[in-house]
C-alpha cells in the first residue's frame, strides 16, 4: 500500500531544516521525474529552462525518462519547426530552448559570455570587437555557416589573430543557433550557424531580468541557495535578486545551515515518497545545476558520472545516482555502483525496458547487469 504522503511547509520562527532526503524529493517533483508528467515537449523544455545538450541525443532521454506519452518525434518536431533550438547560454554550454528562451534568456547570460571572452583577449590583439560582431552577423545571416567558414572569412580581416580567438568572439558576441538538421533525432547533419533572431523570424527580446528567472529557476531546481542557482546559471552577484524577491519566496536551511530560498506553493513531497529507477542522459541538469549536488548524488560518488572529460549516463534508484548506464550493440547495460536487492533488479529492468520501447522500438535490446563499478 502506498504511503500517505504529506507536504513539508515552512514554519514560523527559525527557517525549518530540510535534510537530504526532503531536498532530493522536492527536486525530483520540480524535474518531473518523482512520476510523469503529460507537458509537451515544447512546455517541459520550458518548465526545465533548457536541456543541457551538448550533444544531439542528451535532451531526448531527458525527456523520455520525465514525461508521459513522449517518443522522439515530440522533440524532433518543434525543433523542425523552429519552436525549440539549440545555442550557447547557461554556463557557457549548448542548451534546447524554447524559442521564447532563445531570445531572452541569452542576452540574462551575456555578462558571462563577456568574460569568458576576456580569457582570450591576448589572442584578439588588434581585432575590433565591434566591428568582428557585425561582420559575423552579416555572414551567418547571408546565409548559415559551420564554425570553420565563419573562421576563415574572420581571419581575412583579422589575419594575425588567434583563430580558435575568433570563434570564441563570435559565439560570445552572437546568439548562434544550430540550425537543423543538427539536433534532430535520427538525422544527422554537421553544426551549422545563424543567429537566434535569423532562425526564429523575430528580434531578440529585452531579458525579463534575473528577478523572474530566479522564479523560473526555484520553480525546477528549488529548494535552492543564492549559489545553487549561480551555478546553474554562470552568472555571480544574484544575491540582490534574491534579496528583492524574498517577501514573496519561503526560506530554509539545510543540514549545514546554507540558507534555501523557494516558492511558497512549490511541491515539498513527504521524504519517504517512492522515487522510481530513471535513466538519465549525460549532462542532465539535475546533476549539474546545484552548489551542493549531495541532494542526488551521494557524497561518496562525487565524480562518479564522468571519466576524464568523458561524461556517463547517470543512473537514479530511490532518487539518487547509483549507476552508470550505457546502450551497447545490442545491451542496455547497467553498471550500479553498489549490491542491489531482486527488488531492485526487477524495478530497473522495467524501467529500462519502458526506456528502450520509447527511443528504441524497431531495435531489440537485452538488458544486462555489469559488475559492481568501485
Amino acid at each position: 500500500m502506498t504511503k500517505a504522503k504529506r507536504s513539508i511547509t515552512p514554519v514560523r520562527g527559525p527557517a525549518a531544516v530540510l535534510g537530504t532526503r526532503a531536498l532530493n524529493r522536492a527536486t525530483l517533483a520540480r524535474q518531473l521525474l518523482l512520476r510523469r508528467s503529460p507537458l509537451s515537449a515544447e512546455a517541459a523544455v520550458g518548465h526545465l529552462v533548457g536541456l543541457q545538450a551538448q550533444n544531439v541525443k542528451p535532451p531526448y532521454y531527458a525527456l523520455a525518462a520525465r514525461l508521459d506519452g513522449f517518443t522522439p518525434e515530440a522533440l524532433s518536431r518543434p525543433m523542425a519547426d523552429r519552436a525549440v533550438a539549440r545555442l550557447v547560454t547557461l554556463r557557457s554550454t549548448i542548451h534546447t530552448h524554447t524559442a521564447q528562451d532563445c531570445l531572452t534568456l541569452r542576452p540574462l547570460a551575456q555578462p558571462a559570455r563577456d568574460r569568458e571572452l576576456g580569457s582570450f583577449r591576448k589572442g584578439l590583439t588588434g581585432v575590433d570587437l565591434d566591428r568582428l560582431t557585425v561582420l559575423a552577423r552579416d555572414l551567418v545571416e547571408s546565409a548559415p555557416r559551420t564554425m570553420k567558414q565563419l573562421r576563415e572569412a574572420l581571419l581575412e580581416e583579422w589575419p594575425d589573430a588567434d583563430p580558435q580567438a575568433l570563434s570564441v568572439a563570435a559565439r560570445c558576441r552572437l546568439p548562434l543557433v544550430q540550425i537543423t538538421p543538427r539536433g534532430l533525432w535520427g538525422r544527422s547533419g554537421q553544426v551549422t550557424l545563424t543567429t537566434a533572431e535569423r532562425w526564429l523570424g523575430r528580434p531578440a527580446e529585452p531579458s525579463p531580468g534575473p528577478d523572474a528567472v530566479v522564479l523560473r529557476y526555484l520553480a525546477a531546481f528549488g529548494p535552492a541557495s543564492v549559489k545553487d542557482m549561480q551555478i546553474w546559471a554562470g552568472l555571480t552577484r544574484l544575491r540582490e535578486a534574491f534579496d528583492r524577491l524574498e517577501p514573496r519566496l519561503v526560506t530554509f536551511r539545510d543540514e549545514h545551515g546554507v540558507e534555501l530560498f523557494d516558492l511558497p506553493d512549490a511541491p515539498r513531497p513527504d521524504p519517504d515518497t517512492p522515487a522510481p529507477p530513471r535513466f538519465l542522459p549525460e549532462f542532465d541538469n539535475l546533476l549539474l545545476s546545484h552548489a551542493d549536488r549531495t541532494r542526488v548524488v551521494p557524497h561518496e560518488l562525487r565524480g562518479r558520472t564522468r571519466q576524464g572529460n568523458t561524461p556517463y549516463r547517470a543512473l537514479l534508484v530511490d532518487g539518487f545516482l547509483a549507476g552508470v548506464w550505457r546502450l551497447d550493440e545490442h545491451a542496455l547495460v547497467v553498471e550500479p555502483f553498489g549490491p542491489l536487492t531482486g527488488a531492485r533488479r526487477d524495478e530497473i529492468t522495467a524501467e529500462g525496458e519502458r526506456m528502450l520501447r520509447v527511443m528504441h522500438p524497431d531495435t531489440p535490446y537485452d538488458i544486462r547487469f555489469g559488475a559492481v563499478r568501485r
